[in-house]
């Protein structure tokens, strides 16, 4: 089963409330399986554009992270969130096939 992702790109507003938001997330979290991937380190937009926060959360399947958003359990921390932060968050499911054919480097496809 392939495996589901938040991808998130945040610019936050008010650092101390969204301490308050890292805080709150960890239930929900634990609770659906998620696991951070990136949590805010250093990022280099090298094409477009991008928030200047970027997290990448990984879950079982993409059943778990929708029901870890939709969850009583995220809902007070995605409260905070809103209040603390403007962002973009995607729900995508993971790629569990081979990598396509192409010259080698695994370009060979569209991302």
């Amino acid at each position: 089963m392939a495996r589901g992702y938040w991808i998130a790109q945040i610019d936050v507003t008010d650092p101390e409330r969204y301490r308050d938001y890292i805080a709150a997330n960890r239930a929900a979290f634990e609770k659906y399986g998620g696991r951070f991937l990136v949590r805010g380190g250093r990022a280099e937009v090298v094409e477009g554009q991008a928030r200047t926060r970027i997290v990448v959360i990984e879950f079982p399947s993409f059943e778990a992270a929708h029901a870890c958003h939709d969850s009583p359990e995220y809902a007070a921390a995605k409260a905070i969130r809103e209040a603390a932060s403007v962002g973009d968050l995607v729900i995508a499911e993971g790629w569990d096939g081979a990598m396509p054919a192409g010259n080698g480097n695994g370009s060979g496809g569209a991302a």
